[in-house]
């Protein structure tokens, strides 16, 4: 599929840092949130991101 508008592009971008910025409170972290979310889609990012635990998830199951 070739991308004929680079408003389309901004909007995938912008919406990929978005779910970055959100997945940086979860275990898997804005980096690979926001690459998850650049390559696949950012609605398959989404559902990732509320799919997995967040960080604080992790702190309390360990004690």
């Amino acid at each position: 599929m070739v991308i004929n508008s680079p408003i389309i592009v901004v909007v995938w971008i912008l919406a990929s840092l978005i779910i970055g910025l959100m997945g940086s409170n979860r275990k898997l972290g804005f980096a690979l949130m926001f690459l998850i979310s650049l390559i696949l889609s950012p609605v398959i990012g989404l559902i990732i991101l509320l799919a997995s635990d967040s960080k604080k998830d992790k702190l309390t199951k360990a004690n």
